[in-house]
């Protein structure tokens, strides 16, 4: 186990180099402006890009810029995101401390969402796969089917229109001035501000979630360790439960692991229809700005939190299926 998380620790950091540096040359060499000239206005002389590229690296070779950026990635105390070089170009404030207002919206929203979307698909899922062909299952299915097919915006827009503008249960969106912090995005999910982007997020995923595990546990039931456990004379609902369920739910993890990492990393969609200030909501205001500075610590810090979601969901399959082992 040791040596295979080492392992694949090093792939992690590989794979977050090859996402930082494709990321760096998007936004500083292909043919999509000068980041001097983005950085310091359009109304400016050109001695004064002529110093903004100075001031930025842009003078030196390609591989020393890059570096320059590199070591922001290193999580150790000065090099973290360091503000020499990591300062939004629109917004005149450090990447890290623009990242650490807005992670907690977006944790909040993904948390809640998940657990949402996993009370709701997997009991559907169970529900649907032990009592196929049933009244219960083709109902599930009939669920299943109209939420894969809502897409989330026109969900969300569907939701602020029936329980904000017109039977006005809920608050709309947005985040009041002042809530700061873990305790500002708890104080505002107290308040109900998170539950109609929960539910835009857990209705489509809860979805997919009873599709897959009605699938997995049909296909496990027909597994022969099921019929050994059922020729041992153990009840049906010990066979279904302890030992069909267990194997059934492996592909979940790997879902739920992938999803959970996705929204951590930005749930550009929610966040921007809800007026949520997150991870998202913050990507999709500076790009069209050509902030890199900060597209690029949203980029590095949804791949960290991806690769590291990916790691978790591979050490979880030891202790959800025995079959499992590393090596």
């Amino acid at each position: 186990m040791g040596r295979y998380l080492i392992r694949r620790a090093l792939f992690m950091v590989l794979v977050i180099m090859i996402v930082s540096f494709l990321t760096f040359l998007i936004f500083v060499k292909l043919p999509a402006g000068d980041p001097a000239r983005r950085a310091v206005g359009r109304t400016t002389t050109p001695e004064q890009i002529e110093n903004a590229r100075v001031a930025f690296g842009l003078d030196k070779p390609l591989y020393v810029q890059y570096w320059r950026f590199l070591k922001g990635f290193i999580p150790y105390p000065g090099l973290w995101l360091t503000e020499d070089v990591y300062y939004s170009y629109g917004n005149f404030v450090p990447v890290k401390e623009e990242l650490a207002r807005r992670i907690p919206i977006t944790g909040i929203l993904a948390i809640g969402a998940a657990v949402i979307w996993l009370s709701l698909g997997i009991p559907i899922g169970i529900l649907s796969g032990v009592r196929r062909r049933s009244v219960a299952d083709r109902a599930a299915m009939i669920f299943a089917i109209i939420g894969v097919s809502m897409p989330i915006f026109w969900l969300a827009q569907l939701l602020l229109y029936a329980f904000w503008f017109k039977l006005e249960l809920l608050p709309s969106s947005g985040i009041p001035i002042g809530y700061n912090g873990w305790g500002g995005a708890l104080r505002a999910a107290a308040e109900g501000r998170f539950i109609l982007p929960w539910v835009s997020l857990a209705l489509v995923s809860a979805a997919f979630y009873a599709r897959m595990v009605r699938g997995n546990l049909i296909e496990t039931m027909n597994e022969d360790y099921i019929r050994t456990a059922r020729a041992k004379g153990l009840s049906e609902r010990r066979v279904i439960y302890k030992h069909g369920l267990r194997g059934a739910l492996t592909p979940v993890v790997t879902m739920l692991g992938l999803d959970v990492g996705l929204l951590l990393g930005g749930a550009f969609i929610t966040e921007t229809v809800f007026g949520l200030p997150g991870i998202g909501q913050l990507a999709v205001q500076s790009i069209p700005t050509n902030d890199f500075p900060m597209v690029m610590g949203v980029t590095i810090l949804g791949a960290f939190i991806i690769a590291v979601a990916n790691l978790v969901v591979d050490v979880a399959y030891a202790f959800v299926d025995p079959r499992v082992r590393y090596t």
